[in-house]
C-alpha cells in the first residue's frame, strides 16, 4: 500500500529559515509549547516523566501473531477470489464448466471489470458512506471492526480478480489457437496483443516493481493498461461479430449487444474513465517550513479520513497524500509532502502555483473512525497528514504524534491547527530530538488506550514502525489497523 505524501537554495542551506508562500496561521502559544520540556503532554491529567517512557528491548512476538498479521483480510480476499477462479479455470480447461467455455470472454472481462471496480473512487466512497451511515457506534464492536477490515482490504479482491482475468484471457487465446482453422487472423492478432498488454499491466503492479520503481509501475500499469482496454474492445467486437462456423461477419449492433462480454467491457470503460473526468488543475499555495517538508494548501474544506492524488502533469506521476481539514465547511484543506523522492523534493525546491488533482477524493481507513465511540490515532513523522483530520473533527479521538522537532519541521500551520482544536487531555506529542530518544511506544499507547476508554487504534507510520505497533497491539489484545502496503 499502502502510504507518500518555496524553498530556494538559501532555505535548503539554512534550515533555520523557512520560505512561506501563504501567510502562516498563528501557533497559539498561549496554550503552551507544542512539546513539553522533559515530559510528554498529559493524558487525562496524568503526566509522563522521561523515566516512564524509556524504550525497552524489543519484545518477542509469537508466531501466531506474526501469522495473523501476515494472513490478513487482504490475503484472505485474494485467496478467495483467486482460488474460486482457479477452480473454475480448471473445470473449464477439462471441459466440465460449459458456461465458462461458451462465455470465455465474459469470464475474462468480468474479472477485470470487478478488479477495476474495487479501485474506483466513487464505488469506494459509496461503500464507506453506506457502512458509516448504517453501523456507526450502535452495532457490536466485532461487527464494526470487521467492516473496517473489509473496507481497508478491498485491494485483495482487486489483485485476485485481476490476476485471474489474466489467466482466463490466456486460456481464451490458447483455445483460439487450438481452433486455428475456424478463427479469423484479426481475432487471433488482437487476442495476442490484448494478452501481452494486460500481462504487462498486471506484472508492473507486483510489489517489488511498485515499491522500488514507482514511475515504472505507474507508466506501465496506466498506459499499457489503456492500450489493453482499447485492444480488449477490438478483441471483444471482432470475436463476437465473427462466426467461425460459417466464416462470416455479423456487424449488426443487435447481435453485438446480446453478448455478455460487450457489457462487461462497457462498464469497465466507465469505471476507468470516471476518475479522470473528475481531474482538474487547481491553484495551490505551498509553505516550506523546513527542507524536509512541503505543506500544500488547497481551497475548500473536506471531511475527515480522505486522501487525494496530486501531480504536476495531467496524466503522469500521481502521488497520494492524506488530507488535513478542519471540516467540510472550512476554507482550506492541506496535504503534507515529506521529501522522499523526485516529486516531493521538487515541491520543496521549485513549488508550483497549481497542481493537477482528482476532485473526487478517495477514502482511507480513518474514514471509518465514525464507527467507533472512542479511538486512538497514533502516527510518526509525516504520517500526521493522514491522521490529523480525524482528531481535528472529532472530540472522541486521541492523538499520539511521535516525531523529531515537530514545531520547527512542520511549521506554524500544522501546529496551529493542533493547538486550536485538540486539548491536552487528548494529545501526546513526543519530540524524539528534545527527549534524546524514542519513547516506549507501546507503554504510551497502552496507557492512553486504557485511560481514554478507546475501542480501536489506527496507525500511520513507516513499514518498521507500523509492524512494531501492530505486533504490540495484537499481543496486548488491542484492536488495531495500520498502514497498508498492497502485497
Amino acid at each position: 500500500m499502502s502510504s507518500e505524501f518555496r524553498s530556494d537554495i538559501q532555505t535548503q542551506s539554512d534550515p533555520e529559515k523557512a520560505t512561506t508562500v501563504f501567510p502562516p496561521l498563528q501557533s497559539c502559544n498561549e496554550k503552551g509549547q507544542l512539546t513539553l520540556e522533559g515530559a510528554s503532554p498529559p493524558v487525562l491529567g496524568h503526566k509522563y516523566s522521561p523515566q516512564q517512557t524509556v524504550p525497552k528491548p524489543k519484545r518477542s512476538v509469537s508466531k501466531w501473531t506474526r501469522w495473523t498479521l501476515w494472513f490478513n483480510t487482504y490475503r484472505k480476499f485474494f485467496c478467495l477470489a483467486f482460488g474460486l477462479n482457479m477452480v473454475g479455470l480448471g473445470l473449464a480447461a477439462s471441459g466440465h464448466f460449459p458456461y465458462a467455455v461458451r462465455q470465455s470472454g465474459a469470464m475474462v472481462v468480468g474479472n477485470l471489470n470487478f478488479a477495476i471496480l474495487m479501485r474506483n473512487e466513487i464505488f469506494g466512497r459509496m461503500l464507506y458512506w453506506i457502512i458509516n451511515a448504517c453501523f456507526a457506534k450502535w452495532t457490536p464492536l466485532w461487527w464494526r471492526l470487521g467492516c473496517t477490515s473489509v473496507l481497508q482490504h478491498l485491494g485483495g479482491i482487486h489483485s485476485g480478480c485481476a490476476l485471474s482475468g489474466v489467466l482466463w484471457l490466456l486460456l481464451k487465446v490458447v483455445n483460439a489457437f487450438r481452433t486455428l482453422q475456424v478463427q479469423h487472423d484479426a481475432v487471433l492478432i488482437m487476442g495476442v496483443v490484448t494478452n501481452v498488454a494486460v500481462m504487462i499491466s498486471a506484472l508492473s503492479a507486483f510489489p517489488w516493481v511498485r515499491n522500488t520503481h514507482h514511475n515504472v509501475f505507474e507508466r506501465h500499469h496506466r498506459f499499457v493498461g489503456w492500450i489493453g482496454l482499447f485492444s480488449t474492445w477490438a478483441f471483444v467486437i471482432l470475436g463476437d461479430c465473427y462466426n467461425g462456423a460459417t466464416k462470416t461477419w455479423d456487424l449488426s449492433g443487435v447481435h453485438l449487444i446480446r453478448h455478455q462480454d460487450f457489457w462487461y467491457t462497457a462498464s469497465m470503460t466507465v469505471f476507468i474513465a470516471l476518475p479522470w473526468i473528475c481531474t482538474r488543475k487547481v491553484p495551490v499555495d505551498i509553505e516550506v517550513p523546513s527542507p524536509k517538508v512541503a505543506i500544500i494548501r488547497f481551497e475548500r474544506g473536506m471531511q475527515q479520513g480522505l486522501l487525494g492524488r496530486i501531480s504536476r502533469s495531467s496524466v503522469l506521476e500521481y502521488h497520494a497524500f492524506g488530507i488535513i481539514s478542519e471540516g467540510p465547511h472550512a476554507k482550506y484543506h492541506y496535504m503534507i509532502a515529506g521529501v522522499q523522492g523526485d516529486f516531493t523534493r521538487s515541491l520543496v525546491i521549485d513549488p508550483p502555483k497549481s497542481l493537477w488533482t482528482r476532485e473526487l477524493k478517495f477514502a482511507g481507513v480513518s474514514n471509518t473512525s465514525t464507527l467507533y465511540k472512542r479511538g486512538i490515532r497514533i502516527c510518526t513523522g509525516t504520517g500526521i497528514g493522514a491522521a490529523l483530520s480525524t482528531c481535528l473533527q472529532s472530540p472522541d479521538w486521541f492523538l499520539i504524534w511521535i516525531g523529531s522537532d515537530q514545531e520547527k519541521t512542520f511549521g506554524p500551520t500544522i501546529t496551529g491547527l493542533i493547538h486550536r482544536h485538540i486539548g491536552p487531555e487528548r494529545l501526546i506529542l513526543w519530540d524524539s530530538k528534545r527527549h534524546g530518544r524514542r519513547p516506549d511506544t507501546m507503554k504510551l499507547l497502552r496507557e492512553a488506550y486504557d485511560s481514554w476508554g478507546a475501542e480501536v487504534v489506527f496507525v500511520t507510520s513507516n513499514y518498521i514502525g507500523n509492524s512494531e505497533i501492530m505486533q504490540g497491539c495484537r499481543e496486548a489484545d488491542i484492536p488495531v489497523f495500520g498502514t497498508l502496503w498492497d502485497f
